[in-house]
């Protein structure tokens, strides 16, 4: 691929483009085949490119945007009445074929019902889902799905969300063969309800997909699975609550460091590790949520990013657009339907 271009919707997000325009900017300064549609307000986008001393180019232009998806509005409102939000033309970039990716740090329902009406999900597939990368105990990331794309799921949902994580950690961590399980309330067959157990049963019967059981809470950074899938509420909940217990811990050992002379003395002696530790544990080192299912590239970043945080969503495009990941996710789920129909 000569070049790849990205549609990033610059209004979304807590902090808009004060965060995505400089993340944008210093993403062109590293990956000289990066091309970048500004999505939004073209006098704010100005301004701010104005004062990192940049301007429009071949790599880098604005698309300006009459309108913005506010985060309190409703998914259908904003699929319906703002037609020219920047969201919504990040997205008709894509599906038009001028850009390969959108990246929006908006509104999580709305970018997931408008990316389904202009995207279309792949044959087979009936609900995209939400998935992003966690850290684990053996140094691996483990994808987890779904984050609240959709709260709840029948069994097909979850076997699909499966197939398609699985593919996921193949072409972006790597991963051959990739462990799979569902999230439960315990390890043994008779756990969960019948969503679940039903899920459970259509994985044991897929050769395509290496499903190694249940995987209970705890055990979620244990690195003995790439992929855990389960709906999108308990996704949601665990998701938050990791964050929240990873900004503690980073809090409580910053006050310990603070507080107590020998913590400072050897904070400094372990600066080196401390630092690697503090980036490990930070959520945003992991953001960029994808939404796998649908015919093109969507990542969804954290809403309260910052520039390094959007830089990684950015990156996360990327990367799936190199692997092809939706064609090989097709190619994956006709593979299982042609099996499941034999």
């Amino acid at each position: 691929m000569n070049h790849l271009t990205l549609a990033l919707d610059t209004m979304g997000g807590d902090h808009g483009p004060h965060v995505t325009v400089p993340a944008a900017l210093q993403a062109l300064s590293v990956y000289a085949n990066l091309h970048l549609i500004l999505v939004g307000d073209r006098p704010t986008i100005l301004t701010i490119m104005r004062q990192h001393r940049a301007s429009e180019s071949e790599r880098l232009r604005i698309l300006h945007a009459e309108q913005v998806v506010q985060m309190g509005d409703k998914p259908l409102h904003a699929l319906r009445r703002l037609k020219h939000s920047s969201m919504r033309l990040a997205l008709d970039l894509v599906a038009n074929g001028q850009a390969h990716a959108c990246v929006s740090a908006g509104n999580t329902g709305a970018l997931m019902t408008m990316a389904k009406v202009v995207l279309k999900t792949l044959p087979g597939v009936d609900r995209p889902a939400l998935v992003t990368a966690l850290p684990t105990m053996t140094g691996d990331p483990v994808y987890l799905m779904d984050l609240g794309a959709n709260a709840s799921c029948d069994s097909q949902a979850l076997f699909q969300f499966a197939v398609m994580g699985s593919v996921l950690a193949e072409q972006v961590a790597g991963k051959s063969n990739p462990r799979v399980a569902l999230l439960n309330i315990g390890t043994e067959e008779i756990k969960g309800n019948d969503q679940v157990q039903q899920a459970a049963r259509l994985l044991q019967s897929t050769p395509h997909i290496n499903y190694t059981g249940y995987v209970e809470g705890d055990r979620i950074f244990s690195g003995e699975a790439d992929v855990i899938v389960c709906d999108g509420f308990v996704g949601n909940v665990t998701l938050k609550t990791t964050e929240g217990i990873a900004r503690l811990l980073m809090h409580q050992i910053a006050q310990s460091v603070k507080r107590n002379p020998l913590a400072r003395c050897l904070s400094w002696l372990l600066k080196g590790r401390l630092k690697k530790l503090f980036l490990q544990m930070n959520p945003d080192h992991y953001n960029g949520a994808s939404l796998l299912g649908l015919r093109h590239i969507v990542v969804k970043s954290h809403g309260n990013a910052d520039e390094l945080a959007f830089l990684r969503a950015v990156e996360e495009a990327m990367t799936e657009v190199q692997r092809q990941v939706p064609g090989k996710i097709e190619a994956r789920l006709q593979s299982v339907l042609l099996e499941k129909s034999c």
